[in-house]
């Protein structure tokens, strides 16, 4: 096996699958696990909490209503009673009072309806507001993920070159000895190693700081020895637009209808039974001047004849927010096409680069393979030949660094779209 193969099989590692025994991740687990774990996530468990008891405070309006008063009062005059030498007793300036009071609701024209549905509709909007963010965190996980693959394949592709160079180095070393190269060949390639092992601190201290962002991000332990598989993403085959935005817009429509029921219905007139029992002095007879138990029972209506068109205009101000919600709907898809035509043009533009990286390899090896034979023979030194090597590494990087920005450039316009 020549050296031009052991760089070609070095290379064609980089997208083979993992070895056993290691902890694979995807990109799709990265966004499983951000959406259960982030702490914003926690939010919608608490708003399902919050709206129950909402729910249950509205309800208990349907409850009869029960208040207690007590009352002890003195006053300067009383009621007396203009009758000459009459025997009744004069009321007392000491007076108590003790009453326990129920009202019941009876009708109030759907409003208590109305606002459980109300709140209903709030809920739905709350918790698509959550999930709208939750979604928002997806492109933060995508620019982690292919950067820990660059990463990643970067560290692989050091490995080719490391080893094709170790390989190199026996040889020239044999060539030495044997008198057919100078006696300093080996110490540019050595030299080349030692530049190799500084590239492999840079790119896995990198690796170390995104992992340890990401892990945080998913709330799962990432290691040094995590692999990260490439997704295979297809090209874009439609723009229709799926975003949790559209419905987070209907849902606030829906809210405000809900309001302009509600307003609607407390224009209702409302009708209430009541009943009261006490004990005082005097009771409901003023005349008798000692402590009685009393009740009063009843019904009672409130209606608010004119409220100088107050709920009329609230109402035509919902109307407005409708419309405003419309012309936010509008602007968020006008904006959202305008980046997926952006990101389409980033996937040409990628692909033509890739296809024109591969021309370049192709005549790099082509160039590679004719200095390794000079370097043997002794007509270029090994300065000449670490020069043909690099170009064709940083050629292959390149390569590399196109096909991960592919793919993180399709992750991104399947976000942008919704998918």
């Amino acid at each position: 096996m020549n050296h031009i193969q052991q760089i070609v099989i070095g290379v064609s590692l980089l997208f083979a699958l993992p070895v056993m025994g290691q902890q694979i991740v995807t990109l799709q687990k990265c966004y499983d696990l951000v959406l259960v774990n982030y702490p914003l996530a926690k939010q919608t468990l608490l708003l399902q909490q919050q709206n129950q008891l909402d729910i249950e405070v509205i309800n208990n309006k349907k409850l009869p209503q029960v208040s207690l008063d007590a009352q002890a009062t003195y006053q300067s005059d009383v009621i007396e009673v203009p009758i000459p030498n009459a025997s009744m007793e004069a009321l007392n300036k000491d007076q108590y009072r003790a009453t326990l009071s129920v009202n019941q609701l009876i009708y109030n024209g759907g409003a208590t309806h109305a606002s459980l549905h109300l709140k209903e509709a709030q809920l739905k909007t709350k918790e698509k507001q959550v999930e709208v963010s939750l979604y928002q965190l997806k492109k933060q996980v995508n620019q982690l993920y292919f950067s820990i693959l660059l990463s990643q394949e970067n560290s692989l592709l050091l490995n080719s070159k490391k080893a094709l160079i170790e390989s190199k180095l026996s040889e020239v070393k044999s060539g030495i000895k044997n008198g057919a190269l100078l006696p300093a060949s080996d110490k540019v390639l050595e030299t080349e190693l030692l530049k190799i092992n500084q590239q492999f601190i840079e790119v896995n201290h990198n690796k170390m700081a995104l992992l340890q962002t990401l892990s945080s991000l998913i709330s799962k332990s990432l290691d040094a020895s995590t692999m990260f598989q490439i997704p295979l993403i297809d090209n874009p085959s439609n723009t229709t637009i799926n975003r949790p935005e559209l419905e987070f817009f209907q849902y606030k429509k829906e809210e405000i209808e809900q309001s302009e029921s509600l307003l609607s219905k407390k224009r209702a007139p409302k009708l209430m039974g009541f009943a009261t029992g006490g004990y005082g002095n005097p009771g409901l007879n003023m005349l008798d001047n000692s402590f009685q138990t009393f009740y009063t029972v009843g019904v009672k209506l409130n209606w608010n004849v004119f409220d100088w068109n107050t709920n009329k205009k609230q109402r035509q101000s919902l109307v407005i927010n409708k419309d405003m919600v419309d012309t936010e709907t509008e602007i968020f898809k006008l904006n959202t096409n305008i980046e997926l035509q952006q990101q389409q043009q980033t996937i040409n533009k990628i692909e033509a680069f890739i296809i024109s990286d591969k021309a370049i390899i192709e005549l790099r090896k082509s160039v590679l393979k004719a200095a390794d034979s000079q370097l043997k023979n002794g007509i270029i030194t090994s300065s000449a030949y670490i020069t043909e090597l690099t170009n064709l590494y940083e050629d292959e990087n390149r390569l590399i660094q196109h096909k991960i920005l592919l793919q993180l450039t399709k992750a991104n316009y399947n976000i942008i779209q919704g998918q």
